[in-house]
């Protein structure tokens, strides 16, 4: 099998002057540290990871090979700016980590030779459906079972995930105080993270001593962080409201989408939904039943359905076929 090309890259465009993005690049390295990836950037890197596991061999970003060989395909993982980059002649794979809704490039397939579009869920697959037809499919990236693993000793009963993009000061009121006020008030140890204010590491860290996790999440497209908290072996009580799509760049006056979810891949086995905060006390305590009887095996479904190597094997599929 020939190499795979593949490219990604994050935007970093000029802002001030002339190529002042290289020197920002390195004024950004001093004072905030490594830059932490993002949702994104993370599709790529296990997607990498799964092929390295896999032992196949790939390019990144070798625009002048892939140039050459127009009889390739490109596998542009996200990002697309990408696109743009060049005049592209080869049959393209795009996705999964891509532009949020159809409407920002309806004409997509007929302005570039783009075969086969991935999205991460399947909910996302719906909603880009009647834009785009068959040629868009779900492609979900493998979870790195190797580094997020069960641990024993636990300290901490709940750690609340807080990913409340929107509204989050009425949400922080109507939801989040109140579902740590009453963890507390019971007598649970809790603690918090809050979506793009950690770094991996800490949240690593944090699973390891966490008996639960309560995830507080509008929606998500595949949801990487729940997933490796179910990697740990870490039970999760989801707050999965349902309902439309929120994105406020699009909800409601360009897009008017439902159902979506905050737990797309899930079962039984992975934890509790509850809907909204009425809901929770209730919800919590058969969560706390379950968790005493040791009914969950959070681990077994990303072991079944979200490795590296999985994830990888099916986007090859996908490839292929193409």
């Amino acid at each position: 099998m020939s190499s795979l090309n593949i490219f990604y890259e994050e935007p970093d465009p000029d802002r001030w002057f002339l190529y002042d993005r290289y020197p920002r690049k390195v004024i950004r390295r001093i004072f905030r540290g490594k830059q932490r990836p993002g949702g994104q950037t993370r599709v790529f890197l296990n997607l990498c990871t799964g092929l390295d596991k896999l032992g196949v061999d790939y390019r990144l970003n070798d625009y002048r090979y892939i140039k050459k060989h127009t009889e390739e395909v490109a596998c542009i993982i996200g990002k697309p700016h990408v696109l743009d980059k060049i005049k592209w002649k080869n049959t393209i794979l795009f996705g999964a980590a891509v532009f949020s809704h159809p409407c920002d490039d309806p004409d997509l397939f007929n302005r570039l030779p783009v075969r086969k579009m991935l999205v991460p869920g399947e909910w996302m697959r719906q909603m880009c459906e009647p834009y785009y037809g068959d040629r868009v499919l779900v492609w979900p990236v493998g979870i790195d079972t190797d580094k997020w693993i069960p641990t024993i000793s636990k300290d901490i009963d709940f750690l609340i995930y807080n990913k409340v993009r929107w509204e989050h000061d009425r949400y922080n009121l109507d939801l989040i105080i109140p579902i740590q006020s009453y963890l507390e008030k019971q007598g649970f140890k809790v603690a918090n993270i809050r979506y793009g204010f950690y770094k991996e590491e800490y949240f690593h860290k944090l699973l390891n001593r966490s008996s639960a996790m309560i995830f507080l999440c509008e929606h998500e497209t595949q949801g990487i962080a729940y997933q490796q908290a179910l990697s740990s072996g870490v039970p999760i009580l989801a707050w999965d409201r349902g309902g439309f799509w929120q994105d406020p760049s699009y909800y409601p006056h360009k897009v008017q989408y439902a159902p979506v979810s905050s737990v797309p891949y899930w079962n039984n086995f992975c934890g509790i939904k509850f809907q909204n905060i009425n809901e929770f006390p209730n919800k919590l305590e058969e969560f706390l039943d379950k968790l005493s009887s040791q009914y969950f095996a959070p681990r077994d479904y990303i072991l079944n359905n979200l490795t590296l190597e999985k994830c990888a094997q099916n986007y090859l599929d996908i490839l292929f076929s193409i």
